[in-house]
């Protein structure tokens, strides 16, 4: 194996790491399966109604994403190359639906939505998931899957 392949299957990270990859992976799998689910309300009518182009390209490939990559995150398979993709839909969303909730107004063709009222602390309120998913993901980037996971056995099975 290369010694680039050891370095990204490699995690000094404590066992209790699953626990973040249960909750992140979980999430972005349920989200990602609501997306085909339910395309009006939760993929492409939702990014029509943000005003993202290409809409229905859009839900599929978000819904596919977080999907594919909340899995291999559950399953703790190629940890560090599944929180890339997640970290930039994260990005992605909070600059599209959060920044306009924080400004109170939409910019760049993108549409605020109704909320009883705008600012910080309705966009902390709002943001509260995507937060907590983006650092999520930021962590298991920065210190792998931890030794329960199949990053781990296979980085084992190859050093044999």
């Amino acid at each position: 194996m290369k010694p680039s392949l050891n370095r990204l299957l490699d995690s000094k990270a404590p066992a209790s790491t699953v626990l973040i990859r249960l909750m992140v992976g979980g999430v972005f799998l349920s989200e990602g399966i609501q997306k085909f689910l339910e395309p009006v309300s939760r993929g492409a009518g939702r990014f029509e109604r943000i005003g993202l182009p290409a809409a229905e390209i859009l839900g599929v490939l978000v819904g596919a994403t977080e999907i594919a990559c909340g899995l291999l995150l559950l399953l703790g398979l190629l940890t560090r190359l599944a929180s890339i993709p997640l970290i930039a839909t994260m990005l992605v969303a909070i600059v599209t639906t959060k920044v306009p909730i924080l400004m109170g107004a939409g910019f760049w063709g993108l549409h605020l939505r109704e909320l009883s009222s705008y600012g910080f602390w309705s966009m902390a309120h709002e943001a509260r998931t995507d937060f907590s998913m983006l650092l999520g993901s930021i962590f298991l980037l920065v210190v792998g899957a931890g030794p329960l996971a199949l990053d781990a056995l296979l980085l084992r099975g190859r050093r044999r």
